[in-house]
């Protein structure tokens, strides 16, 4: 059953408006290391179900949904999109109900996934929060510090938990590294994935290269002392392809490449501690290794692979969201530490653009006449494979899924 839209002016009025709202004073950011077992694949929890929601339903919105769906410790109440046939479908698939009214939608939940556009968060996020939701906003948290800093304290005030859907921290091999008693001191990070016409209202920093920035600061949460970035747009209007050398006042440096434009799909870290090198697949949530060891007057190079049990990330970030809300002690990337990934990511964007001229400005300074018109998001479509892995850990379901590029599609 399908809700009467009362909300006819929501995407001007909530959508598009500011807060006058104050940012807090946030202190130094611990970012969180595994206390707990990350909630897996396994079924029959015993934990009482918990009313969600989920609003927006593209590219990504469509996965919490299904998955959301099927867990046996949510209660999928509804879901909400400004494109009511687009919901109605996916909520006859699921088992839901489509509403037409995101106040009615709240009223009737205790939490609630916004898959929305950046722009879109602060002031959704800040409504659910008021209305008395947990909130998991898709990542980046907002599209400035400002407003992830209202998010923050409209959480605080609240009382409610804000978590950010920085999917790869869920990944089991990130988890493991995590759990290593040492820090690493270097880190070598490729984050590559093939062009898809999605989330281009943001540059691949804030697409892609926020989620190994957040792992950056849950390996280590020493503050940032230096970046040094180098980015350019290649298919879009927006930087496409980036490098940051990152330093932390540690002495952890962290070399990160991001590509929303490469031939293939890599996802790969390489970290290097005192005696010990781990290379994690993200794909393959593989984690292999080597460490030194002093034996008998010898030293020795032995492997150190670690055991992975495989989960689907996205799967275990909802689940460990659901054990938050119920107060369980499980390792999240709460509204503190997705706001610290952003306000790295904008430190890496302002260096990018300070020593990178804009390819649209280069472009319209040579007289070359094949390339004499600046590059816009217009992009010529081009042939996909069926499933279509955007860098990101999950897989859109299918070619058209790639092209979501609606105002929906985070």
């Amino acid at each position: 059953m399908t809700e009467p839209n009362d909300d006819a002016d929501l995407q001007d009025d909530l959508w598009n408006e500011g807060s006058a709202d104050a940012a807090p004073e946030l202190p130094g950011a611990r970012d969180t290391q595994p206390m707990a077992p990350l909630p897996g694949d396994a079924a029959g929890i015993d934990a009482p179900s918990m009313r969600c929601a989920v609003i927006g339903t593209g590219a990504l919105g469509r996965h919490h949904v299904r998955i959301l769906s099927e867990l046996d410790e949510a209660a999928l109440i509804g879901i909400y999109d400004l494109r009511p046939e687009i919901a109605e479908d996916l909520a006859a698939a699921h088992g839901t109900e489509s509403y037409g009214s995101i106040d009615g939608l709240l009223d009737a939940v205790d939490a609630v996934v916004l898959a929305v556009p950046t722009y879109a968060h602060a002031n959704l996020a800040i409504k659910a929060l008021e209305a008395g939701c947990h909130v998991l906003v898709e990542k980046p948290i907002a599209s400035s510090v400002e407003d992830a800093d209202r998010m923050v304290a409209a959480a605080e005030r609240a009382e409610k938990l804000l978590s950010v859907g920085h999917v790869e921290f869920y990944n089991p091999a990130v988890q493991a590294l995590l759990a290593e008693p040492n820090a690493p001191r270097f880190l070598e990070i490729q984050r590559l994935a093939p062009f898809t016409p999605r989330s281009l209202d943001v540059d691949v920093i804030l697409d892609l290269m926020i989620h190994d920035l957040q792992i950056l600061h849950a390996l280590d949460p020493s503050p940032v002392e230096e970046v040094r970035a180098t980015g350019i747009e290649v298919l879009s209007s927006r930087v496409d392809i980036v490098n940051a050398r990152i330093a932390l006042a540690s002495g952890l440096v962290a070399n990160i490449t991001a590509s929303r434009v490469s031939a293939e799909s890599v996802r790969k870290l390489r970290a290097f501690l005192p005696h010990r090198y781990f290379s994690i697949d993200y794909r393959e949530q593989s984690i292999k290794g080597y460490g030194l060891e002093l034996i008998d007057g010898q030293r020795l190079i032995r492997p150190e692979d670690r055991n992975i049990t495989p989960v689907e990330p996205l799967r275990a970030e909802l689940r460990a969201f659901l054990a938050a809300c119920r107060g369980e002690d499980v390792p999240i990337v709460d509204g503190v530490q997705g706001r610290r990934a952003l306000a790295t990511a904008l430190t890496v964007g302002a260096d990018a653009a300070s020593r990178t001229p804009s390819i649209a400005v280069a472009l319209e300074e040579t007289e070359t006449a094949p390339m004499a018109e600046p590059l816009t998001d217009e992009i010529p479509r081009p042939e996909l494979p069926a499933s279509v892995d955007d860098g990101d850990g999950t897989p859109t379901d299918n070619a058209d899924a790639a092209y979501d590029d609606s105002e929906n599609a985070s």
